[in-house]
């Protein structure tokens, strides 16, 4: 077989009859929930992700347009990139402390320890 050709294999079946998409449930359940701020109890979280440290922040209870906006404030703060995802913002690096300071002064508070 030359490198040029691809290979046509014909398998016998069609591949539309009786195949469904596997759903896979959410890691964590989302909640219709919505608090103020002063009412939130964020924990951090450190992930590796490639190789690379990724830094969580959650569980957020806000509407999606409140969420995003604080995310985009707080990405442009640290200068960073992110996303919020399943109630949780996820930072790229260790930003544990700026983070802190940041969403303390946002109003949010959290967790004895965290």
């Amino acid at each position: 077989m030359s490198r040029g050709k691809k290979l046509d294999i014909f398998i016998g079946t069609d591949i539309d009859d009786g195949w469904a998409q596997v759903q896979t449930p959410r890691k964590s359940k989302v909640s219709n929930e919505i608090l103020e701020p002063s009412k939130h109890f964020l924990v951090f979280q450190k992930e590796k992700r490639r190789g690379k440290t990724v830094t969580l922040v959650g569980e957020f209870k806000l509407p999606s347009e409140d969420a995003t906006t604080t995310l985009k404030l707080l990405k442009k703060k640290l200068g960073c990139g992110g996303a919020f995802k399943d109630g949780w913002m996820e930072f790229q690096g260790e930003l544990k402390d700026k983070l802190r300071e940041l969403l303390v002064n946002e109003g949010f508070r959290f967790k004895h320890g965290h």
